[in-house]
């Protein structure tokens, strides 16, 4: 019997029932939960979500898993709307060599002009820059616009704000904006050795996503990330206004 989600359920005044509208699962499958049986991830962090609490504490038999999770991985976040606003901060304000951005439009990053300003004075400070947008006439946009119930037009102009927001960073020095046209399965933005990985699921907005935090650690899966970043940015070209 899981008696931490049962007694969880009690305080926050809800019923099973409740819990398997909200995630659009079968009652069964939260009775089942309730009995010791322990959830995929996602469910265990839209449980943790409704509840207001961490899945530890809903699941204490994590602990244990959590200790085989290798060194790099430093944070997963449920959704990338639950990474702080102050971690997307820190996260460039500590970097002294490398700024990389690899997505389709990082919109969310562009409409904020603190962080814009913030890439801007690590430029100026010798950090080498690097924004890799997707083209927004690339059929590879308009799919992931489709993948994400966005329709392809709606991506597409998220893709041009976003350069067109970006390029205002190209007048710094060691800022670079190149725009690719490749498939993501991920967005990647890189500070040194820390990444913020955006995982891309089908059917879900990137907003929604999980958002991993790894430290690169020499031979390690951010080196993987990595590389696929410089394979990209190899083929990709340069912005043009």
């Amino acid at each position: 019997m899981n008696d931490n989600l049962r007694q969880a359920l009690n305080n926050a005044r809800l019923q099973p029932v409740d819990v398997a509208a909200h995630l659009a699962v079968d009652p069964k499958t939260v009775a089942r939960w309730l009995k010791g049986r322990t959830p995929h991830p996602r469910h265990r962090w839209a449980v943790a979500d409704l509840l207001h609490t961490d899945e530890a504490d809903l699941w204490p038999n994590l602990s244990e898993q959590r200790r085989t999770i290798p060194a790099e991985v430093q944070t997963i976040y449920p959704h990338r709307w639950a990474v702080p606003q102050d971690a997307w901060r820190q996260l460039f304000q500590q970097a002294t060599r490398r700024i990389d951005i690899l997505t389709y439009s990082g919109l969310f990053l562009a409409e904020d002009t603190g962080i814009l300003r913030l890439i801007a004075d690590r430029a100026r400070a010798g950090v080498r820059t690097r924004i890799l947008l997707g083209d927004p006439d690339a059929s590879q946009v308009a799919t992931r616009g489709i993948d994400e119930g966005l329709g392809p037009e709606v991506m597409a102009a998220r893709t041009r704000n976003a350069l067109v927001l970006y390029s205002h960073l190209t007048g710094v020095d060691n800022v670079e904006l190149r725009t690719h046209q490749n498939v993501l399965y991920n967005s990647i933005y890189r500070a040194d050795d820390d990444l913020l990985i955006n995982t891309h699921v089908y059917g879900t907005p990137a907003a929604q996503a999980p958002v991993i935090h790894l430290r690169s650690l020499g031979s390690s899966a951010a080196a993987t990330y990595l590389d696929s970043l410089e394979s990209i940015w190899a083929s990709a070209k340069p912005w043009m206004r």
